[in-house]
C-alpha cells in the first residue's frame, strides 16, 4: 500500500473511534477535510463512507462533513453519488465549498461542538476552535500546532517519497488512541515509519509491537539529564516520540532488568511515582 493508502486508512480508523463519542454532543459534531490545494477524492470518499457507518446513531443528532478547497469541481457530484448509494440520513449533512475555513466553520456552527479536522496547507490555528478540537495534519511543521496542548508526528517513508502526519489534541487519551491506530495499521509493503525527532533517522516497520531501540536511546538521553518519574517518561514517549506511553513502561522494565537504570523505591509495582535514574 502507498503512503496515500496508509494516510487514508489511518484517518478512517480514527474516525471509527471519534464519531460515536462526538455525535453525543448537543451541538452536533463536525469533520472538516480542507486543503490549500487539491483535495484527495479517495480520502474524501473514504471519510464519508466511514461516517455513514454510524447513521443508525444519528437520530436527533447531527454530524456535519465539510470539504474545503480552492477547486472542488467534481467532488460534490462524487460525494453526492456516495450519499445516494448509502442512503445517508438528513442528520449526516454534507457541504463541499470554497472559501476561508474559519468563516465556513462559523457559518455551520462547528465551533460549538466537537471538531475533527484533516488539513493540508491550512494553518492549524484556524481549526483549534472546536469544543473539543482535534486535528490531523499533512506536512505541517509541529511548531504550528501551538493551539493544541498535546501533539505528535510521524513520517511515512516509501522509497524516496515522504509525508509527515501530525496530530493535535487536548486529550492524552485521544493522543494514545491515535497512536494505537497508527501502529495497528500493521505492515504495509513499502511504507515504513520514521520518528521526526530521532536524530539517527531509523526506519521502522509498522507493527503492533514496534522495535523499542529508538525509544530506548531517547529515554536514556533524557535520563542522562537527570532522574525522571515513570509518569514523566511515559508522557515524554507519548508527546515527544512516535511511541505510546505503554511502550515506555516496557522499555523502562527492560532497562531495569539489564541494570542500565535503577529505581526508587527499589521494590514494588512500577507505578507512575517511581523514580528512574541512570545506574551508577
Amino acid at each position: 500500500m502507498s503512503i496515500a493508502g496508509v494516510t487514508r486508512e489511518l484517518l478512517v480508523r480514527y474516525l471509527d473511534l471519534w464519531v460515536p463519542g462526538a455525535v453525543h454532543s448537543p451541538h452536533g459534531a463536525t469533520f472538516l477535510h480542507a486543503s490549500a490545494g487539491e483535495l484527495d477524492g479517495d480520502v474524501a470518499e473514504a471519510a464519508l463512507r466511514a461516517c455513514a457507518e454510524f447513521s443508525d446513531r444519528l437520530q436527533r443528532r447531527r454530524l456535519t462533513l465539510l470539504y474545503v478547497a480552492p477547486d472542488v469541481t467534481g467532488l460534490q457530484s462524487r460525494l453526492d453519488a456516495v450519499q445516494r448509494e448509502l442512503r445517508t440520513p438528513a442528520e449526516l449533512a454534507l457541504h463541499v465549498m470554497s472559501g476561508p475555513v474559519p468563516v465556513l466553520l462559523k457559518a455551520l456552527g462547528a465551533r460549538s461542538g466537537p471538531l475533527l479536522s484533516m488539513i493540508d496547507g491550512i494553518d492549524p490555528a484556524q481549526v483549534a476552535t472546536g469544543k473539543p478540537a482535534e486535528v490531523i495534519t499533512v506536512d505541517v511543521p509541529r511548531e504550528r500546532l501551538g493551539g493544541f496542548d498535546l501533539t505528535a508526528q510521524v513520517t511515512l517513508v516509501e522509497g524516496e517519497r515522504e509525508r509527515t502526519i501530525g496530530f493535535g489534541t487536548r486529550s492524552a487519551k485521544s493522543l494514545e488512541a491515535f497512536k494505537n491506530e497508527m501502529w495497528a495499521l500493521d505492515e504495509y509493503a513499502g511504507v515504513r515509519y520514521r520518528d521526526p525527532n530521532d536524530p539517527e533517522g531509523h526506519l521502522m516497520d509498522i507493527t503492533l509491537q514496534p522495535n523499542p531501540g529508538a525509544l530506548r536511546r531517547e529515554l536514556m538521553a533524557v535520563l542522562r539529564t537527570g532522574e525522571r518519574t515513570v509518569t514523566e517518561l511515559k508522557r515524554f514517549a507519548l508527546t515527544e516520540t512516535i511511541y505510546r506511553a505503554a511502550d515506555a513502561v516496557k522499555v523502562v522494565t527492560a532497562l531495569l532488568q539489564s541494570g542500565a537504570v535503577t529505581r526508587e523505591p527499589k521494590d514494588g509495582r512500577l507505578g507512575g511515582d517511581v523514580t528512574i535514574r541512570i545506574a551508577g
